[in-house]
């Protein structure tokens, strides 16, 4: 006859035996084993950031770059673009009032949320934290960004339009 405990026990149990309080448990040793590994990944981390900056620091802008045609962009609009051979920074050509020209990387200063220009109140705009900057200047003029939007000169010739590294960038 069969046993009353085998009928009610499953056969999966009999074959991996263990103890739920058994698989749950974690000893400070291992805890300790566990934190020690990810603190040492972290720092090893940090580290590779710290070489890298400090060996292989960003190269600046040089020379002047195509970006597009005056009548591409109309009055009050904003052009985003890339520069080819940099790094993936976007960034935006703005063509404001009187003729005026402006271009800025496109990363907030804040959390490098993408900002936009807005032609309705002239400023421009990150959409993340309510941010806002002189579309002139690139200045901050409301919200948590911390400094104003790093700027590129902008430079005419014959209806073509290019940017270049700006003064105040090459100094550094």
């Amino acid at each position: 006859m069969k046993d009353d405990k085998s009928d009610k026990t499953p056969n999966w149990k009999s074959d991996f035996p263990i103890e739920k309080k058994k698989a749950t448990h974690v000893s400070r040793r291992e805890f300790a084993k566990y934190l020690g590994l990810f603190s040492g990944a972290l720092a090893v981390g940090n580290g590779a950031i710290v070489i890298k900056s400090l060996f292989f620091p960003e190269e600046n802008l040089k020379g002047e770059h195509f970006v597009c045609n005056e009548a591409d962009v109309p009055v009050g609009e904003m052009f985003q673009f890339n520069i080819e051979g940099s790094a993936t920074v976007p960034y935006i050509l703005i063509h404001l009032e009187d003729n005026k020209w402006r271009s800025f990387e496109q990363k907030c200063t804040h959390l490098a949320c993408a900002v936009r220009y807005r032609a309705d109140i002239n400023q421009i705009e990150c959409p993340c934290h309510k941010g806002y900057f002189n579309a002139d200047t690139g200045d901050v003029i409301q919200g948590p960004p911390p400094r104003a939007l790093p700027q590129l000169t902008v430079v005419r010739k014959e209806g073509k339009i290019f940017v270049k590294a700006s003064e105040k960038e090459q100094t550094v």
